[in-house]
Order: C-alpha cells, then structure tokens, then sequence
C-alpha cells in the first residue's frame, strides 16, 4: 500500500580495517558500550531504548490535535490519517495527504510510497557551490552493516546528546525524531513500542535490531536510504559520524580529487581523481565509536558513508536479511567490494577494472536479492562515486533536502508517546497491517474506578 508525505512538515574503504556502525544492544536503561574489535563500531544503544515519561498531553507540531499519550489514538504529523498505536488504524490509506505544493497535481510515488527523487524538484544551487575556499577538509570510509542505526533509538538519558531531544514533542520532532528501520523483508516498522509495564515501570522499548539475538525477527536498515545520484555531479545519502556526531545534521561534501593516507609515494588513484568536483549532501543516521576525529591535514574528521557492499564491519545484519549462505564472498568485512577488487586487481588498476570487479560482485550479492535499493547504491559506487578509496573532501553543514529527511524520519513514532504494543517477531509484518495497541498508564495516571485511582502503573485488559 501506497503512502504520500506532508512535504512541508518541517523547515528548517573504510580501509581494510576500519568499519563504521554495527548494533546497539545492553540494558533497557543505560547504555552498554560492547567491547569491539580494532575497526569495529560500538554504538552505545540499548536492546531496550528506556523508559520516557512524557506529560499528560502533547500538541503535535503542524497539527491542530492535541495528543492524550493515555489515549488510544496518535496522529502521524506526515498523515492526514491515523497511525498504528491507535485500535484499528493502518498507516499507509489511499487517503493520505499528498504533499503540499502550490500545484494540485500530486506527486508521483515510488514502490515505497514516497515521493519519487524528481518530483522533490532541482536541488538548491548551495548543493554544488564551490566551498573549497572557506571549508574544513574530511575523509568518508565506507559501510553497510544493515543493523538497525544508532538514530532508530530514543533518547536514552539526559548525557546522550547525539539522538532526537524527547523533552518534548515540539523538541523530538525538530530533531527529525527516530530514523526509519524496516523488517528483513524491508518494511518499515515502528522504532519503539510499549515496553513490559508493571506495577512499577511504565516506558518503551526500542525495536530490536537483527545485529543482536533476534536475526530475521529484528530490525534492519531500509535500503531505502542506499546513496542516490540526484544528477552527475550530486548525490544524496547517509551517514555514520563520530561519537559526538549529532543525528539527523546533514552536510555538503565536496570531493577534491584527493585521499585519506595519501603520501608522496602513495599519490591520488584514478579513481579519486575522478570523484574530484563532484558533491554530495549526507545526513547522519548513524553513531560510529571508531569514526575517527580529525587531525591537522583533515580537521573536519571522518565519516562512514553508507554504501551497499562497503563491508559489513563486525556486527553484520547484511547476511542474515540477504540469506546468501555462510560461503558467500562479501569482499573484505572492513572495506567490502571495493578491497576484494584490490586484493584481487593490485591498487594500480585502471578505474574501469575496479567498476567492473565492483559491480560483478554487486549482481552476484543482490541481483536476486529482491531488495533493489541494495543493487542500486551497489552499482551507484562503482558508477557515481567512481570507486574511491576513502576520498577526502571539503565540508559544510547545510538544511537537509526533503528527500533525506522524508527517508530518514520514523513514519510510525511522530511523537514521543505510543501505544503500540511490544512485537517479539517484525518479520510477519506486512505494509498495511493492523498493529495491536494497548491503553497504559503511569503509576498514579490510572483511570478511576468507582472514585478509587489504582496507585500502580498498568494496561487495560
């Protein structure tokens, strides 16, 4: 089933042993840093994302409903419909609001049911404005773990300063709230739902990401958010940064035909000087501990690009949605297509050996994977982004294009509140389904019964 957005809702390789973002797991009340592996990527992120303890009520930013979190009902800001969380809604109606536009002509919609990339418009001109002169230079490595991402997950404590703020409604969704995460099937699915309540907790936990126990019955990354060429010099994509990075920030990239370990006998290849002028905006989606900081020649720091096929790091929900077997060659884990094609070609080849070397592995992995975002930012890599080994570039922060933030902002958990009951198994789940909900309350919110108010937290029956 089809879904069309509210465009206005809000104003405003990895070398061989390097690896960006892979799954947050630990406690459902605090952080637990897992120890990692050199090159590997620990995310402090719960199993559980916590309790929340939002007030009484909410008024949804852009809407003119004011949000009982006790109630059954919760509106979708992107929806003119209601969304799971409330008894018998299904996200995704034929009625959904198209976006606004001065045109009633509505957009033309994608498998996904979003936008299609031209009907967003030709990108503003600061996109591919020369920044060389004014900008900090940075290095991307590159990765895709498929692990549901660090942003997925809500706000733990007051010190996490790098996910969506949830003291508010008005706070999480200017921060562009939770990322999207999809089942292995690549459906979207809530971020977080009621937790276990009790007599004494009431709160929510995050979905489970498939890099932990869970495998095919958690969350993944959605493709949808593989790299995408807006034209032959532009493109949009995602992100890890580092472990101060803030979620949902995006940035102007611009490749200058150089590399990370560059040296006087280690010049630029082929490829790197192909990349040179081309541009790129990428919005963090992910939190990387081993995303470097800077140093005095790249002081903007690292980022991990998201790329299919840019290695699948140490945590690795990839093989599990994909299900190519043990055997399969997923290139090096640290590095992915890219490092095979030099392992196997030498570092000197010419760019056209390491685009074919790229995308043969790349129609091996998902040519029949049924999950065509993979193939396609696969193949943007060998294309587009010309194969470069860890390019460096000019950066910028810049607004976030609607497209970035329509595939980046949870469709499901618009506020900070739910009643979406907690799921154990979202590979069933299908577009359109009913979710079941439950009606809950903190301890001293019941409802009264007969004037007396049961002191506990709990759910009606």
């Amino acid at each position: 089933m089809k879904r069309k957005l509210f465009g206005s809702l809000i104003v405003a390789s990895a070398v061989a042993m390097i690896c960006a973002c892979g799954d947050d797991t630990g406690s459902s009340n605090a952080p637990d840093l897992m120890g990692n592996e050199p090159g590997s990527s620990v995310i402090d992120n719960p199993a559980s994302s916590g309790a929340v303890n939002p007030g009484s009520s909410a008024v949804v930013p852009g809407s003119s409903t004011t949000i009982d979190p006790n109630s059954s009902t919760s509106v979708n800001p992107n929806s003119s419909t209601t969304v799971p969380g409330s008894s018998g809604s299904v996200i995704g109606s034929s009625a959904d609001a198209g976006p606004e536009s001065s045109s009633s002509k509505e957009p033309e919609l994608d498998a996904s049911g979003f936008p299609t990339l031209e009907s967003y418009g030709p990108p503003p001109a600061e996109y591919t404005k020369d920044i060389s002169a004014t900008a900090k230079r940075g290095w991307n490595t590159r990765y895709w773990d498929a692990c549901k991402p660090h942003c997925s997950w809500l706000r733990e404590n007051p010190n996490d300063v790098t996910r969506a703020d949830t003291s508010s409604d008005a706070a999480y969704i200017a921060d562009f709230g939770t990322a999207r995460n999809c089942n292995i099937h690549d459906v979207e699915v809530p971020t977080f739902t009621l937790g276990d309540v009790s007599k004494s907790w009431f709160g929510y936990n995050g979905t489970r990401s498939a890099c932990g126990d869970e495998k095919e019955k958690g969350v993944f990354t959605c493709t949808d958010m593989a790299p995408i060429a807006v034209n032959d010099t532009l493109s949009y994509g995602y992100v890890a940064g580092t472990a101060d990075s803030k979620c949902g920030k995006c940035y102007h990239l611009q490749y200058d035909g150089h590399f990370a370990n560059e040296m006087e006998n280690n010049p630029p290849r082929e490829t790197h000087r192909a990349l040179k002028g081309k541009h790129m905006i990428v919005m963090a989606s992910n939190i990387g501990n081993d995303v470097a900081g800077g140093n005095a020649n790249l002081p903007a720091g690292q980022f991990d690009l998201m790329v299919p096929g840019g290695g699948v790091g140490a945590f690795d929900a990839l093989t599990v949605q994909v299900n190519k077997g043990r055997d399969f060659n997923w290139g090096a884990g640290f590095g992915g297509f890219l490092t095979e094609c030099q392992n196997k070609l030498g570092y000197e080849a010419t760019l056209v050996a390491y685009q074919t070397c790229i995308k043969d592995m790349c129609d091996a992995a998902f040519g029949d994977a049924g999950l065509p975002n993979l193939l396609r930012g696969c193949h943007w890599f060998a294309d587009w982004y010309k194969a470069a080994d860890n390019p460096t570039y000019y950066i910028e922060e810049v607004e976030c294009p609607q497209y970035l933030i329509d595939h980046y902002m949870s469709r499901f958990n618009t506020t900070t509140v739910t009643n979406i009951k907690k799921v154990t198994d979202w590979s069933t789940y299908k577009e359109g389904d009913v979710l079941d909900t439950l009606h809950c309350w903190k301890a001293g919110e019941a409802p009264p019964e007969d004037g007396w108010v049961n002191p506990s937290a709990g759910c009606a029956p």
